[in-house]
């Protein structure tokens, strides 16, 4: 007996998003970055991003962490909230939590 199995690639389409034209520069390290975290909504990311938050600016010396919430861990976030974090942050981290 043969089986199919489907797969599906959760990857989002890349575009209409502003391209800067310049490649990414390398961070030296994280002392005096600003830091953006993107919530995904799922339960529990909140409670992760504040424990890293916390982490980065005790430990290793990130000068602030901005925090901004998707409405939907479905959907992508909105191209309005990844200008302004890409206008604010050294460093911007997504994730996952449940």
């Amino acid at each position: 007996m043969t089986a199919t199995v489907m797969l599906f690639d959760p990857t989002a389409p890349r575009g209409g998003l502003p391209q800067s034209g310049a490649p990414p520069v390398p961070l030296a390290g994280l002392a005096g970055t600003v830091v953006g975290f993107v919530d995904n909504a799922k339960p529990n990311f909140n409670h992760l991003v504040d424990d890293l938050a916390d982490l980065l600016t005790r430990c290793h010396g990130v000068a602030r962490v901005i925090k901004r919430r998707k409405s939907s861990a479905s959907i992508p976030a909105e191209p309005q909230v990844i200008a302004a974090l890409a206008g604010e942050c050294d460093i911007v981290i997504t994730g996952s939590g449940d």
